[in-house]
This record gives C-alpha cells, sequence and structure tokens, in this order.
C-alpha cells in the first residue's frame, strides 16, 4: 500500500481539537515534496511545526481543568498549545529517509501530553508516493 508523502501545509487535527491545524515544516533538509518542504517523522515541535487547533476539549489539560473547575464543573475549552513530547509514529514502512530521518507519510500519527492523537487530515500534496 502506498501512502502519500506529507509536506509544509499539511491539515492536522486533533481529537480534542475545536478547529484543523496546520504542519510547518522548516527547509532545513533541502528536500521538497509537491514543492514545499517535506517532512520527517522528527517534525513535531509544538507551535513550530504544529500549529494550535483553537481550542482544546481535553479534560487532561491542566488550562481545561482550571476552567471547569472555575465554572462549577462545566467542562470549558480552553485556547490550544500543542504537547507532543515524541516523534510522529510512522503509519507505512519507513523506509525513505530524509537526512537521516524517517520521512512522514499520511498514515503517521502523533500523541499529545493531553491525551489528544494529532492525525494527517490532508498531506498538502499527492504527487509523491512511499511505497
Amino acid at each position: 500500500m502506498t501512502c502519500p508523502q506529507v509536506c509544509s501545509g499539511a491539515a492536522l487535527q486533533c481529537s480534542f481539537g475545536a478547529a484543523p491545524g496546520v504542519l510547518n515544516v522548516l527547509p532545513a533538509n533541502r528536500v521538497l515534496a509537491g514543492g514545499m518542504p517535506a517532512a520527517t517523522i522528527m517534525d513535531s515541535a509544538p507551535i513550530v511545526n504544529i500549529a494550535p487547533f483553537a481550542m482544546c476539549q481535553s479534560p487532561s489539560n491542566p488550562a481545561v481543568i482550571a476552567a471547569t473547575a472555575a465554572a462549577l464543573g462545566v467542562l470549558t475549552p480552553m485556547p490550544c498549545v500543542p504537547a507532543a513530547t515524541a516523534p510522529w509514529i510512522p503509519g507505512g514502512a519507513p523506509t525513505v529517509l530524509i537526512g537521516s530521518m524517517p520521512a512522514l507519510d499520511a498514515m503517521a500519527t502523533l500523541i499529545c501530553m493531553w491525551a489528544g492523537v494529532i492525525k494527517i487530515v490532508q498531506p498538502a500534496q499527492t504527487s509523491v508516493l512511499i511505497p
């Protein structure tokens, strides 16, 4: 099964986020996919690579916990600040390397510290396929 290579501008969605986010890839590796910088599994830094998902609804997020307590137990979403602590988990065969890191494919997932699962909704290109 083949899967598209992910590049800068890909649309992301967190399971606890209120809106889609965007993947930003710095052009450090000088590899392009569909005319944009290609992503690796290490492109997982909050804010730098992973844009916020508007409002966070995770009951594990300390800001949501505090706001919910202040609202007497009514779940109160707070602004999202992604908190990924590990690289992307490859979804396909990580046989393609960019620099010395496996390329990021559209099947990969990223775990947020606040229990959210971040998935790639649209890889931002479809012309380069990873076998």
